[in-house]
């Protein structure tokens, strides 16, 4: 008996739901993103794959991964059948693609160096690492196993970053939670990179010098890009709404002031990378995100002085 090309068979649109596996089950991610993957009668449906497994992880000195990573993995088997595993390694055989979850950046280096060994496509959840070195590390240890992987904040398919793109903007301000975590050495790669990619999303790549001065209630990064463009993210503390403005020749365009945001849009490019293994966003726009983070936090640490990015 002949079979398909896996290609062929996938464009035929008759392949069976990839099977998906988590690791970590400390963030809300993995309730979310299993709804709607998981249940075809669910409003915002995404088909094409399901959840199957997944690993618990969990970070004892992280309160927001030990208070909810039992919780998150009793859910995830009792409500939604998903198989529970000892070890990463054991995800290798029952699925087909993963997605490291882990609430905690610093984890994500370890656990995707085990994941590596399934030589399954990843997509690894924000924050991809706490500092700009274990980023680069995860690419590189990826590009040598041939694992194709991408990272993304969902607010990269939100309302600001896909109405508010010109080709003839100048710049751009950008705005959203700041809260922090006292492990992450970046500190905005807890929550403020969701505002990063946002203003990465607008401008593209290319920023070459970053400053950023913070208070109890808020950081301001300000950076300029190659190409003369200015960008701002201001983030906010406790927690804030997602907006931004774009400056154009004749024009400046302000967000709405609640902004649309959803995980949907981003579960569809998700799913998708799984079954062609096309990356959407460049491995090198991440490492480049990740690279101004870095520049911002040592002009913190300057008092504000501008940095080059390394």
């Amino acid at each position: 008996m002949k079979f398909l090309p896996l290609a062929l068979f996938l464009a035929t649109g008759f392949a069976a739901d990839l099977r998906l596996g988590f690791i970590g089950t400390d963030t809300s991610h993995v309730i979310a993103f299993t709804k709607v993957l998981n249940d075809p009668t669910n409003a915002d449906h995404v088909p094409g794959a399901k959840v199957v497994a997944a690993y618990k992880g969990g970070s004892p000195d992280v309160e927001s991964s030990y208070k909810r990573v039992d919780g998150y993995a009793k859910e995830l088997a009792e409500k939604w059948n998903v198989a529970l595993v000892p070890a990463i390694s054991d995800l290798c055989s029952k699925v087909d693609a993963i997605l490291l979850e882990s609430v905690d950046g610093r984890a994500h280096l370890p656990q995707a160096r085990e994941a590596a060994k399934c030589a399954k496509p990843m997509f690894i959840d924000k924050p991809l690492a706490s500092t700009l070195d274990d980023a680069r590390a995860i690419a590189a240890l990826l590009k040598q196993a041939n694992v194709p992987w991408f990272t993304t904040s969902s607010l990269r398919y939100g309302e600001v970053a896909t109405t508010m793109k010109f080709p003839d903007m100048t710049g751009a301000t950008v705005w959203g939670p700041g809260p922090t975590e006292e492990h992450h050495q970046l500190s905005l790669s807890w929550y403020g990179i969701h505002a990063v990619e946002m203003l990465y999303t607008l401008l593209g790549t290319g920023a070459e010098e970053v400053s950023m001065v913070s208070s109890a209630d808020a950081d301001v990064v300000t950076a300029k890009w190659k190409n003369g463009k200015l960008g701002t993210v201001r983030t906010l503390r406790p927690y804030a709404d997602f907006g931004g403005v774009v400056f154009r020749p004749k024009e400046i365009v302000l967000s709405a002031a609640k902004t649309k945001s959803s995980y949907v849009p981003m579960l569809r490019e998700i799913v998708k990378f799984f079954q062609t293994r096309q990356v959407p966003v460049p491995n090198e726009e991440t490492l480049e995100i990740f690279a101004f983070m870095d520049a911002a936090e040592r002009s913190k640490a300057a008092g504000g002085k501008p940095m080059k990015l390394r």
